[in-house]
């Protein structure tokens, strides 16, 4: 069965801005209204959604976020859906979204990353409808690197057309700037420099060519729902991806030994079985008693046998490549080469 790609999004379209899991909090609500204000400038239509405060850990009561949620996925006139970010349990939420409802309607394009990886991903897994892993509302502004493409452009692809990024080599240390002092930032402070590593045993210093259905979340919040019916990554495999997937992991923020253990739950699960490669994002996450991140991933991966590229960007440390989750994609990592390509088709 194909991937469905919704229409490539264009100016004077209808965005939908909503909190499926965490709102915005007073110290930070300039910021989001730059970000809705800079999608405007791009010549967006966008509506805001009565669910983005903060009046807890959550926007609201889990039943008020499904049906805003389902509202926006299932208006014909919305094509795109972006969450200001992510945050800790839209897990509670599942269970109310009608997929089969989402599946029967026009595609409409999920973008995000972090909690939001919590309903995005499932929704490509049981829907077969692509959607973007990368760069929330809050993120607009910023103008990105050489070498990545904004979530916008990405969105506003032709089914069918080609998406060439890139390493661009540089990072920011400490994750984000500071737009709680500057609502208005938009010029990343990349500082750090390096690019990916292979770290699967006995492979570190070879380059490598790896290539499938991209599927992509975060492993603090997917790790629950591996394996289970919101997350059946076999299913989506055997329906969409016979020629195997590439799987891209955003390691978010627990220590090394928690990421450990909740990769060997997903390997157990089956979300590597049909893997071809493995891509694995750059973090700041703890790494106590000298066990770094890295070597929890090998300690859980490994053993597949898989190759296994390192400090992609593909999580929550400054700059985000967006990923079309769905697309056939292609990893080169070879000398100076950082690439990932992927087609819409």
């Amino acid at each position: 069965m194909p991937i469905r790609y919704p229409a490539p999004l264009r100016p004077g379209d209808r965005i939908g801005v909503t909190s499926p899991s965490s709102g915005v909090p007073d110290a930070l609500w300039a910021r989001f209204a730059y970000a809705v204000g800079c999608l405007r400038d791009r010549g967006f239509e966008v509506e805001v959604g009565e669910l983005n405060h903060a009046p807890s850990h959550v926007s609201g009561p889990r039943e008020a976020r499904a049906a805003e949620l389902m509202g926006m996925l299932l208006d014909p006139t919305i094509r795109a859906v972006v969450p200001p970010w992510g945050g800790e349990t839209c897990i509670d939420l599942l269970d109310l979204l009608d997929l089969d409802a989402v599946a029967a309607a026009e595609p409409t394009w999920c973008v995000g990353f972090s909690d939001t990886s919590t309903w995005i991903t499932p929704l490509t897994l049981s829907t077969g409808i692509a959607t973007v892993h990368g760069q929330n509302l809050m993120d607009t502004p910023y103008g990105v690197p050489d070498g990545i493409r904004h979530w916008v452009d990405v969105a506003g692809t032709e089914t069918g057309g080609e998406l060439a990024q890139r390493s661009p080599g540089r990072y920011r240390p400490g994750g984000w700037d500071d737009y709680a002092a500057n609502p208005t930032v938009a010029q990343m402070t990349l500082e750090g420099r390096g690019t990916w590593s292979r770290i699967d045993p006995g492979h570190e210093d070879e380059p490598v060519t790896c290539g499938g259905r991209l599927v992509a979340g975060c492993v603090e919040t997917l790790s629950f729902l591996a394996g289970g019916r919101f997350a059946d990554i076999g299913a989506f495999a055997r329906d969409h991806a016979p020629e195997g997937l590439l799987i891209a992991l955003d390691i978010a923020e627990w220590r090394s030994h928690d990421i450990c253990r909740a990769l060997h739950a997903m390997r157990l699960r089956g979300w590597f079985d049909a893997a071809n490669g493995i891509l694995v994002s750059r973090t700041n996450a703890p790494e106590p008693d000298g066990f770094t991140q890295h070597a929890a991933v090998v300690d859980a991966l490994g053993m597949l046998g898989l190759p296994i590229l390192a400090d992609v960007e593909c999580g929550h440390v400054q700059p985000m490549l967006a990923l079309v989750q769905g697309a056939s994609t292609t990893a080169v990592h070879d000398g100076d080469r950082h690439t990932v390509t992927q087609r819409l088709d």
